[in-house]
């Protein structure tokens, strides 16, 4: 009998423990429910008391500092409520959109615009820098190591500044020029009067130059002359000129010393006479003292006739009777005929006229080649 209630007794206490165990387990899922929920009515309560709760903001405009108080969410709200208007070229140092929190400080530069001209362009840029050298750096204009900015980059920028960038560009080029040779004479006794001979032959040098050409906006501005450097050397050209006087006397046997070409007319001839005088005469009796009813009118020293063109009055020892010459800017004459006033290095030139002859007056400086008996002939 004692066996069968210790049984019993067993039976009801397990039925109590599952129905507690049972009791709380469906109770548990809505306890964590309510307790999350209540976490969250907290966390809400607080973001919105934050949202809500006056917070204290840095403004900096244009280097201008001011505290504000404001309960605005957003940097755009708060810049709506203080009627600070923004544009996109201006300075934020925080996003627009960004939200506020108590003890912020956002800077505000506000651009202004400038008339920008490099490249050969002129463009309105906006900038929020301090001077004309911070404003290109910041619109990304490079400025090279002889660039002209105007104004200067130290200058402060102001409201519609004109700001202009010259490209300038120096290009060092090389070239080489010819250096012309001189011609130097010299006295040479053992050449007769007259006489040049070439000692040695001139030779051009060359000389390298080094140049710097500056160009403005592609614009060439200016040349400098930085370097010379004689490359070689020029030679002068030496020329001897004979100053030797002819001791013989001239015959038919007396050697050619030279030929030249003269127009129409190439000769060989024996001597040069220099810086003759040339006078001018006629068959008249003012030159010759003989009228036209003389005998001899008109009748050479040779005895052939005057004629204009051929005929001249020579002195005998310089020039032989009967010889040819030719006289620069003349041409070739026959020398027929002497004078009491024609001696030495003076020609006497015979025309027709009597009014011409005298125009023609004295004349100094002239070259005579003396040719010989036979005339030369033309080409």
């Amino acid at each position: 009998m004692g066996d069968t209630p210790m049984r019993e007794t067993h039976v009801k206490r397990s039925s109590s423990t599952s129905y507690a165990m049972r009791w709380k387990h469906d109770h548990l899922h809505l306890m964590t429910v309510a307790l999350v929920f209540t976490i969250s009515l907290i966390f809400l309560f607080f973001m919105l008391l934050s949202q809500t709760s006056v917070k204290k903001i840095e403004l900096v405009v244009n280097g201008e500092s001011v505290t504000v108080e404001t309960k605005q969410r957003s940097l755009e709200n708060l810049l709506e409520e203080k009627r600070i208007s923004v544009s996109a070229h201006d300075f934020i140092s925080a996003p627009i959109d960004g939200k506020l929190q108590h003890g912020d400080k956002v800077v505000i530069e506000h651009a202004v615009p400038v008339q920008l001209t490099a490249d050969g362009k002129t463009e309105t840029k906006y900038t929020v820098a301090d001077t004309v050298g911070e404003a290109l750096e910041q619109l990304n204009v490079t400025v090279g190591e002889h660039d002209k900015v105007s104004p200067a980059p130290s200058e402060p920028i102001s409201p519609n500044a004109s700001i202009k960038v010259v490209r300038v560009q120096k290009v060092v080029e090389e070239q080489t020029e010819v250096i012309p040779f001189q011609t130097v004479t010299k006295k040479d006794a053992n050449l007769l009067k007259g006489k040049e001979q070439v000692v040695i032959e001139g030779k051009e040098g060359l000389l390298s130059k080094k140049i710097e050409r500056v160009y403005e906006d592609g614009v060439l501005v200016s040349e400098n002359l930085l370097e010379t450097t004689v490359m070689e050397e020029s030679v002068n050209k030496v020329v001897a000129y004979g100053t030797k006087n002819p001791v013989v006397v001239l015959s038919a046997s007396s050697p050619d010393i030279d030929q030249v070409t003269k127009g129409d007319v190439t000769f060989a001839y024996k001597q040069i006479l220099n810086n003759v005088t040339l006078t001018a005469y006629t068959a008249h009796e003012a030159s010759t003292g003989k009228t036209s009813e003389h005998p001899q009118y008109g009748i050479t020293y040779s005895g052939t006739r005057a004629t204009e063109g051929r005929t001249i009055a020579v002195d005998p020892k310089v020039i032989p009777i009967g010889w040819w010459v030719y006289i620069e800017g003349i041409g070739l004459r026959r020398a027929e005929d002497t004078g009491s006033a024609i001696k030495g290095n003076k020609i006497d030139i015979y025309f027709e006229s009597e009014e011409y002859a005298k125009k023609f007056g004295l004349k100094r400086g002239y070259k005579v080649y003396i040719i010989g008996k036979d005339k030369p002939q033309m080409h």
